[in-house]
């Protein structure tokens, strides 16, 4: 029943120290001029309370050891100043995490042979990961203990996300490999062209027409700006797949 788990406990060992190390400094950590426990954006959030404390812990920790980042983002909704880079040291330990349940999911694949098997436990994953996520934000999209957060890659995030993954990984190996109800299309042609689409979003997500700054500056106006930009450059690998033009490394 735990052949996917009990062989690996190190590796588990290792993964939950990671995370409640992470925990604890951004809970506990007693930021200068912010306190404990912030994990906002800084800037206009929370009627300017924190509005140098932009990333909370992991944004003091960058800065304090690094200064300036060359991947130097800010918040515009928020209208933050304070530069913080997503990928620090703290956001490094969560997405590790992330990955790590990857592993476990591939892990499912590969050591049970039966059909039935390898899904009740990817459900039971999926389950057991997006409910603990659900429950550290409050079952809300900005409050609860830990808030969800994608700049700081926060364990509420990371479980949600666990647990969404384990469920899509259910639901495409039934429809495609088990029951070939479908082929992947239209998500086979980006993959055809990864590199070509990711440099051509680094380069054009901020121009016409695949980005801009909204006038009504809400999660919903940025959300809508990027599932358009993603629709043109999914246009954009189906047209190249058509014409038999791949770039590849």
């Amino acid at each position: 029943m735990f052949q996917d788990i009990l062989p690996f406990w190190s590796q588990f060992l290792f993964i939950t120290n990671m995370v409640v190390v992470h925990t604890c400094v951004t809970l506990l950590m007693d930021v200068p001029g912010c306190g404990k426990g912030y994990l906002g954006p800084g800037g206009l959030d929370d009627h300017e309370k924190y509005y140098n404390c932009t990333g909370g812990a992991a944004g003091y920790i960058d800065r304090y050891l690094f200064g300036e980042h060359m991947y130097k983002a800010t918040i515009p909704m928020y209208e933050t100043k304070q530069y913080y880079d997503p990928e620090g040291i703290l956001g490094i330990q969560t997405s590790v995490f992330i990955v790590y349940m990857g592993v476990q999911a591939g892990r499912i694949l590969n050591t049970y042979q039966n059909v039935k098997d390898k899904v009740i436990r990817w459900l039971i994953w999926g389950t057991f990961t997006l409910v603990f996520g659900l429950c550290l934000c409050g079952f809300s999209q900005n409050d609860g203990f830990i808030p969800i957060n994608k700049k700081l890659w926060s364990l509420s995030f990371v479980l949600v996300l666990s647990g969404l993954a384990f469920y899509i990984e259910t639901f495409l190996f039934l429809v495609v490999d088990i029951y070939k109800k479908w082929g992947g299309r239209p998500l086979f042609y980006p993959g055809m062209n990864s590199i070509f689409l990711y440099v051509g979003h680094e380069i054009f997500k901020n121009t016409f027409p695949f980005g801009w700054r909204p006038v009504d500056i809400t999660h919903g106006t940025y959300l809508f700006m990027n599932l358009w930009g993603t629709f043109l450059w999914v246009a954009i690998s189906i047209f190249m797949y058509k014409h038999n033009i791949f770039f590849s490394i």
